[in-house]
């Protein structure tokens, strides 16, 4: 009798990790959908045929194999009895925990896998209270803006001191105020974005990068002189461009919009700047999106073809893509320090595990944060807004980076992160 009641609990352990297996697989495939370069309305069709199968799967195997699951319900199924088609099926959901399971279970937040050493202060601000203005523009952004939890007006302004291997000490104290994601949809009110560049202007940056995804609909254009003109930096101001912004009939017409505006156009470029009397090398990089740049192989560093180690003495090199994706392209060009944004931290985030949407062919694993990869440091922000008109444990992100040179042997092991938060008083 013992022996029967533990194969029945077997049974029902092995048919709940099959059933989270099966969404584990949707959500991968979700992910990573989301990732590829192809025109938004072809990842929606797409999307919906992804939700159709995750809902139907299940009602159409208990459909065809009913009686099977009546004996796993009321009776005493043996393996040897379940159907070739249903073992097929459940060996794959149950393959998802090695595959991406163990992946996704090492890339936890609080595992600390892969992070950088870095020391934050951050700063809650309920901005709705701070400007006069209503920040919701529609019904919509007014019904979910007051659901329960709900974050998208709750600026966390994060100042973060980062260490970045491989930085010439020249540049140790740079200051880069770090936008991504602004997502100019109308549903939500131009104060809400400057007053972020107002946070940043307070800061003095030495300079201002925004990592894409700025317009979604032609209608918008003209929200971007209100939400991004005032902001200063002292060595100028640069962007790419990122998925949205294909929205837009002509994204051309972001781009001049932009440099009208004194922000510098990174998009598929590679320059060589002076700030004062140090060089950096700037790219840009929105791929798959728009084309990747064509790097001179004369200002790339020097090294062996099969090594990702940093030579001694290398330019600062800093990227700024739209996708974290392009994290193993930053590290085949030793880009000193990467910034990038799309993936809104996952616009969700669940207690002690963290997110489990993002669009990206890694999944969560770069969602949002800060990750030492050799030999490039990469920082992904939450973004400012988005479509969706709902962030939970997951708040927008202004960053103000300030960079400190040190070496390779200081972020084997990441510190614990040191954080203050303070909500901005009504």
């Amino acid at each position: 009798m013992e022996a029967i009641q533990w194969q029945t609990v077997l049974w029902w352990v092995g048919l709940c990790a099959a059933i989270i297996g099966h969404g584990g697989l949707y959500v991968a495939l979700y992910n990573r959908l989301n990732a590829c370069g192809l025109p938004r309305k072809t990842i929606k069709r797409f999307v919906w045929l992804l939700l159709s199968l995750c809902l139907l799967t299940p009602l159409f195997l208990v459909w065809c194999y009913e009686d099977f699951f009546v004996d796993i319900l009321f009776g005493q199924p043996l393996l040897a009895e379940m159907p070739k088609g249903l073992a097929i099926y459940a060996f794959v959901c149950l393959t998802t925990w090695i595959y991406p399971g163990l992946g996704w279970f090492w890339s936890r937040p609080i595992l600390g896998v892969q992070r950088s050493v870095v020391r934050r202060h951050v700063r809650r601000i309920s901005v709705n209270r701070m400007v006069p203005t209503p920040l919701a523009l529609t019904p919509k952004c007014r019904f979910e803006s007051r659901w329960p939890g709900n974050q998208i007006f709750e600026l966390a302004v994060e100042e973060k001191e980062l260490q970045v291997p491989g930085l010439p000490p020249e540049w140790d104290g740079f200051k880069i105020a770090h936008l991504s994601d602004i997502h100019l949809t109308g549903h939500v009110a131009t104060e809400f974005f400057r007053y972020a560049v107002e946070q940043a202007n307070a800061w003095n940056p030495d300079i201002v990068a925004l990592t894409g995804d700025i317009v979604d609909y032609d209608k918008c254009l003209g929200m971007i002189q209100p939400s991004l003109q005032s902001a200063t930096a002292k060595y100028g101001k640069f962007f790419v461009l990122g998925n949205h912004d294909t929205r837009v009939s002509d994204p051309v017409q972001i781009r001049q919009a932009m440099e009208q505006i004194g922000w510098q156009d990174l998009g598929g470029r590679e320059v060589e700047q002076s700030f004062g009397s140090r060089r950096i090398q700037l790219i840009g990089n929105e791929a798959p999106w728009f084309p990747a740049p064509v790097l001179d192989p004369r200002q790339s560093p020097s090294v062996s073809s099969n090594s990702k180690e940093r030579p001694r003495k290398n330019p600062f090199r800093l990227a700024l893509c739209h996708s974290p994706d392009r994290i193993e392209w930053a590290r085949e060009h030793h880009v000193t320090l990467m910034l990038a944004g799309h993936t809104h931290g996952g616009q969700g985030r669940l207690p002690l595990i963290g997110p489990v949407l993002s669009p990206s062919w890694y999944g969560s694993r770069f969602a949002s944060g800060e990750f030492y990869l050799p030999p490039t440091t990469l920082h992904v922000s939450r973004g400012l807004s988005g479509v969706h008109l709902l962030r939970i444990m997951c708040p927008p992100e202004l960053a103000l980076l300030v960079l400190r040179a040190t070496s390779v042997a200081t972020v084997t092991q990441p510190e614990s992160v040191m954080a203050q938060v303070q909500v901005a008083p009504a």
